[in-house]
């Protein structure tokens, strides 16, 4: 039971951890309906 709780705080402490969420540039959309996906995900330990 203690190791949930510890993986529980570590992964609430890592939220935010890269700073401030930045809102993404706008895009110009033209006629008819588009849809992109993108993006990336990671997990770990970095250094800057």
């Amino acid at each position: 039971m203690r190791l949930a709780a510890v993986f529980a705080f570590l992964a609430l402490a890592a939220c935010g951890a890269d700073g401030e969420p930045e809102r993404p540039e706008p895009r110009e959309t033209g006629p008819g309906v588009r849809f992109d996906v993108s993006g990336s995900a990671g997990i770990g330990v970095a250094s800057r």
